[in-house]
């Protein structure tokens, strides 16, 4: 079924197209990455395992055509590319895995995915994934100082191929602002960024500017612009998301080359705006927010300041996937599965699923946008086929939404999940099932229809 974001590749056998299309759409189903439960029966278990481990199935052709689908979504649209890093840590489990080196803690076994995640800057709308590395460490100990280690011989590598590919897969959006929260090697990251997008980092090292200034005093010579309110995601289950008031502040600042390493040959002095972000009348909950963000884009008015730290606050939608994908939702680190080389194609196959989970859960509350951004426009007469079955005599069982919109698909889907149109919105588990029950319908209109032109 050719699902937006479903559709993993091709592999060189459309038999194996096939199990990794389903794969995906049964990890959203079941909301589980155990083997047993998405193969459901011996053969099928067995038939998943041979496709985790043929060669022709590679987590860079994963990433090719799941990048691929996203890049149809986002055609015409202002897109805010947010990249981030989360860890996969096996500590306390069974941690004898073939190929895996250590964590983060540098002793247990563990692996690393830096994902980068289209939104929708308008919507804030997931729209898919743009790109992916997964990566473990070595085992071996490398005595050269951080500093002293060429960029591409270093982690931080990802973030600079994280903005590159943004560029190179997102050439028909409107325009393009990659985000991040983290600076290692920031000046490299700011030199080395390709003309066609926009960057907002924010910083975390009170740095030496070129007239001698620290960083994180300079704001204290601005006027301050405007208060504004920004809500404040949660950061960890329990913690309740809360609206904090920041007084905004933003100015030019230019950052010299590093003395070690970095980009020798870069220029020797970058001219970046910053904006602070401050919260003022701190009720004691939580950590006062303080975000000092430096960004490509040339604004130093309140609209502007305001604007910059809209666009940085949609980073929480990526910690929203990995929530899906790890301990709050898929419990990709409960996996059993020991071969480096399978869990990483795993892992991605988890990734597209939880950024699908985060996608239906966001139909649910109704929205303008296309069906399209979440199936192909060739599943459209299935859902047109599908809609009337699905409407009762009374008002509040009749479709509200406009056709073809994604509240109206999701309406569809919730309907197909059971339910009953009545009480409260349908949850979680309720658009998992609807979403399955569609996928089979849909392909057997297709089927059907290929059988009968």
């Amino acid at each position: 079924m050719a699902v937006r974001g479903g559709a993993l590749g091709h592999f060189g056998d459309a038999r194996r197209a096939a199990i990794g299309n389903t794969l995906v759409e049964r990890v959203v189903e079941t909301g589980s990455l155990v083997i047993r439960k998405l193969g459901g029966t011996r053969a099928r278990e067995i038939a998943i395992h041979r496709f985790l481990s043929a060669p022709s199935v590679t987590c860079g052709e994963m990433v090719e055509t799941l990048a691929h689908c996203t890049a149809v979504a986002c055609k015409g649209r202002r897109i805010v590319a947010v990249q981030d890093t989360t860890e996969i840590n096996f500590a306390g489990r069974e941690e004898r895995r073939r190929g895996l080196g250590p964590a983060g803690d540098g002793v247990s076994a563990g692996f690393f995915l830096h994902p980068v995640i289209a939104i929708d800057s308008e919507t804030e709308a997931v729209l898919g994934l743009i790109d992916a590395k997964i990566w473990t460490r070595s085992d071996g100990f490398d005595p050269t100082p951080a500093r002293e280690r060429a960029l591409e011989d270093k982690e931080s590598v990802r973030w600079l191929e994280g903005a590159s590919h943004a560029a190179d897969r997102l050439t028909d959006a409107a325009s393009v602002v990659v985000v991040a929260d983290r600076e290692g090697d920031i000046y490299a990251g700011f030199a080395r960024r390709p003309a066609s997008i926009e960057m907002i980092v924010r910083a975390a090292q009170d740095r030496v500017l070129d007239d001698g200034r620290r960083l994180f005093a300079a704001p204290e010579a601005w006027p301050e612009l405007v208060r504004s309110e920004v809500r404040v995601a949660p950061s960890r289950t329990g913690i309740a998301a809360r609206v904090a008031t920041v007084a905004l502040r933003a100015g030019t600042v230019t950052i010299c080359r590093p003395r070690h390493g970095g980009d020798v040959g870069g220029p020797a002095h970058l001219t970046l705006t910053m904006v602070e972000a401050r919260e003022v009348d701190w009720n004691g909950e939580g950590t006062p927010l303080l975000w000092r963000l430096l960004t490509t884009i040339e604004t130093i008015d309140a609209d502007g300041a305001a604007e910059i730290v809209r666009l940085y606050r949609l980073r929480w939608r990526i910690e929203e996937v990995f929530r899906s994908l790890k301990s709050d939702g898929l419990r990709l680190e409960e996996t059993q599965m020991q071969d480096a080389g399978r869990l990483f194609k795993l892992a991605l196959i988890g990734l597209a699923a939880a950024t699908r989970t985060v996608q239906l859960v966001d139909a649910r509350d109704g929205s303008d946008r296309p069906a399209t951004d979440v199936i192909d426009p060739g599943l459209l007469p299935a859902a047109d086929a599908i809609a009337p079955t699905l409407e009762g005599k009374t008002p509040r069982q009749k479709n509200p939404h406009p056709p073809r919109s994604l509240a109206w698909l999701a309406w569809i889907i919730a309907r197909l999940g059971g339910w009953n149109c009545y009480y409260k919105p349908p949850g979680p588990k309720t658009m998992r099932a609807g979403w399955a029950t569609f996928a089979s319908m849909a392909t057997g209109f297709i089927i059907a229809a290929q059988s009968n032109p």
